[in-house]
């Protein structure tokens, strides 16, 4: 499982997602909701979470893309689907260090992994989008 905006889908993402493959036999991409970009980001997102749903679908070595929880930090998706790893992006540390903290919290076995980057000063959503 995987977590992210996927806002402007470029070639970081798609290295993201197809490291992410590695760690398993069927990826699910977890797309955040548009409120939570807002939230956590301070702004809108450019593509809506339809567009950023069908963007990823549309990556080979993605299986199954779902749209995340409403609720920041809530993980809800997570207890549901109940995955055996998690793999972070390079960049996500604070979601790295929070999923690590709650891994007591979670009654089965379950790994944070963490993909390597790709070209991180020319393939970043920051940069692409002008951040």
């Amino acid at each position: 499982m995987v977590f992210g905006v996927f806002d402007t889908l470029h070639e970081g993402h798609r290295h993201f997602l197809k490291e992410a493959k590695k760690f398993g036999d069927h990826l699910i991409a977890v797309v955040t909701p548009d409120d939570v970009v807002r939230e956590l980001k301070g702004k809108a997102p450019k593509k809506d979470i339809f567009e950023r749903v069908a963007e990823v679908e549309g990556v080979h070595d993605v299986d199954e893309v779902i749209i995340g929880d409403e609720e920041t930090g809530s993980w809800n998706i997570i207890r549901r689907i109940r995955p055996e790893v998690i793999v972070t992006g390079h960049d996500q540390h604070k979601m790295k260090t929070i999923l690590k903290d709650m891994l007591d919290d979670f009654n089965w076995f379950m790994e944070i992994e963490t993909a390597s980057a790709h070209e991180p000063e020319k393939y970043h959503s920051s940069i692409i989008n002008g951040d």
